[in-house]
């Protein structure tokens, strides 16, 4: 039977409670935005003890589905002041499940001065003081809970930056390689910090399987799902051969790969950093270009680095962190990219928000554009040992903006905008500034639909037709982010008729409910619209709902094209 569980800091205390009949068919980011919405305070401090942490596994995470080991984490963002579902791979999403743990929300701040360590077992939830590891970054923590437990055991902890309450602190989650993935973007660590909390085990020994109502139908939906996916370009294709790095040259192609802190929209040394020049380099150091992030993953966009001894470097490495560092820092050495992706990987910085900053480090001349080292020195030193620069730059590119007075600073809500300008590919511009996340790419991916031609076609050039794109992205993001499916499940769902309904059919026979894909996408509205609820009563307008002001005037090369939408056109996107 499924579970609440819920952790008081205040009083450590823990309570187990049985599933609210309204919850039961909800999972991932429709259950974590619901339980912030009716039990955070909109206007409370983020870093404050009425904010919480709420953990929650995909409604079809932990099932024998293709591509479902995804929990979602939902709290009020200490980076945007406004609600926050961030969402990682691991191991975790599959254990919580599989132990029945529906939800875990933790509340509350400890009265005295001391850190603790949540340990999970099918007994319930152990609250300890925590006193080895407290001032250590993730991979020695991870090493240090393997060595106390096992090396089967899960584990969601903090770095220096998320002890410190560092704004762009995430929460790292060890995936089955004994490597980092994390709860990234709105800064997730900071309020783990703030609850004294340096990290969460989960040992699931004595776990069964996660209980499927109609086991023939589950199985059907399944097989179609997973072929849809194998048999699509994209994911049976080119993520697993290129990783998401397939898109620098792709964005560089179109114009729209940000370069040098959104100046221009194209890189002239753009190979150097390139899915195709990193394949090579990991094929030709015996690394490994496929690699999945949570168990059951088959399109396998990660990969493991290698440095140029043949020794670990980083994995997980990402187009937006390769493009922030290079492109948009002008840095053209992979493996100095790659050692800031295994620094951030360690102290817990979300590497988008990172290198979006670093470029504005560069932009303020605190180092060099270009400079690998420096960004190196920066990220290890400065932020990682929590220092006075490291805490403006590890509190996000906003803080570095107003800290040295500037006004190219790529943010919406105070959060940095990834690696695709909005003013060449405007279907994503409109979901920087739309979603309640603030600047999130993944949040709806029009990049898919402007650039890539998957589900149609909208010229990323011309207004027309943006706004609807990102809102039924966005919709339906929102649906699959519940699902605990990884969102380039999207890209076949996009293209193929059979993947919406097959992954229906799946959540169906998963809970014994009637749904189909119309009740799925309603589903995905209803959560999107709570969130925006959220936001305005945490006392966001429509101004929140903007880019920055230098995309209006500063026009972008090679199109020379400016962000040219009204407000009116803009606040539209709501009208659903």
């Amino acid at each position: 039977m499924d579970k609440i569980i819920r952790v008081n800091m205040t009083d450590l205390k823990v309570v187990t409670e049985t599933v609210p009949a309204e919850w039961v068919t909800l999972g991932g980011r429709a259950l974590t935005s619901t339980v912030v919405a009716a039990e955070i305070p909109p206007t409370c401090h983020p870093l404050g003890p009425n904010n919480k942490l709420v953990f929650a596994p995909g409604m079809l995470s932990g099932t024998p589905a293709a591509n479902s080991g995804r929990m979602s984490l939902g709290s009020k963002s200490p980076l945007t002041g406004g609600i926050k579902e961030s969402n990682s791979g691991g191991t975790t999403a599959q254990q919580f499940a599989r132990m029945g743990i529906k939800a875990l929300i933790i509340e509350g701040h400890p009265q005295e001065d001391k850190w603790y360590h949540l340990h999970i077992t099918m007994e319930g939830v152990t609250i300890e003081e925590e006193t080895e590891t407290v001032g250590w970054q993730n991979f020695a923590v991870i090493e240090a809970m393997e060595k106390r437990y096992g090396d089967k055991i899960g584990v969601m902890s903090i770095g220096v930056p998320g002890e410190k309450r560092m704004r762009a602190a995430n929460i790292s989650v060890k995936d089955p390689d004994h490597k980092i993935r994390s709860h990234g973007r709105g800064g997730m660590g900071a309020v783990m910090g703030a609850k004294r909390i340096k990290c969460i085990t989960v040992d699931s020994q004595g776990a069964g399987k996660v209980p499927i109502v109609d086991s023939d139908k589950f199985k059907k939906g399944a097989r179609a799902f997973a072929k849809a996916i194998l048999d699509h370009p994209i994911t049976g294709q080119g993520l697993p051969t290129y990783g998401t790095n397939i898109l620098v040259n792709v964005l560089n192609e179109a114009g729209g790969l940000p370069t040098k802190n959104f100046r221009y929209g194209q890189y002239d040394r753009h190979d150097n950093i390139s899915g195709e020049t990193m394949h090579d380099i990991i094929v030709s150091r015996n690394g490994h270009p496929k690699h999945g992030c949570h168990a059951g993953c088959i399109i396998q966009c990660s990969q493991v680095y290698n440095d140029a001894e043949g020794n670990y470097l980083t994995s997980g490495f990402e187009y937006e962190t390769i493009w922030g560092l290079g492109a948009h820092c002008l840095i053209d050495d992979m493996d100095q990219i790659a050692e800031c992706d295994s620094i951030m990987d360690d102290i817990g910085i979300d590497s988008i928000e990172g290198v979006v900053t670093m470029g504005v480090v560069m932009e303020a001349g605190v180092i060099p554009w270009g400079d690998g080292k420096g960004a190196i020195r920066l990220l290890r030193e400065e932020v990682g040992r929590g220092t006075a620069l490291g805490h403006i730059i590890g509190n996000g590119a906003g803080s570095v903006g107003d800290a040295y007075g500037l006004t190219r600073v790529a943010v919406v809500k105070n959060q940095s905008i990834p690696a695709y300008d909005p003013r060449a590919v405007k279907g994503i511009g409109i979901t920087y500034a739309t979603s309640p996340m603030g600047a999130d790419h993944t949040a709806g991916y029009a990049v898919a639909t402007n650039v890539l031609k998957c589900g149609g076609f909208v010229d990323p050039l011309s207004k027309e037709g943006q706004v609807e794109l990102s809102r039924n992205l966005q919709i339906a993001t929102t649906a699959v982010d519940s699902t605990g499916m990884c969102i380039f499940v999207a890209f076949p769902g996009l293209d193929l008729p059979e993947v919406f309904p097959a992954l229906t059919d799946m959540i169906g026979a998963r809970f014994g409910v009637d749904i189909d894909p119309g009740s799925f996408i309603e589903m995905g509205k209803e959560i999107l619209k709570l969130e925006h609820a959220f936001n305005l009563a945490a006392g966001f307008s429509n101004a929140a709902d903007r880019l920055p002001e230098f995309f209006e005037y500063d026009p972008l090369p090679p199109h020379n094209v400016v962000w040219d939408f009204t407000p009116e056109e803009i606040d539209a996107f709501w009208n659903f």
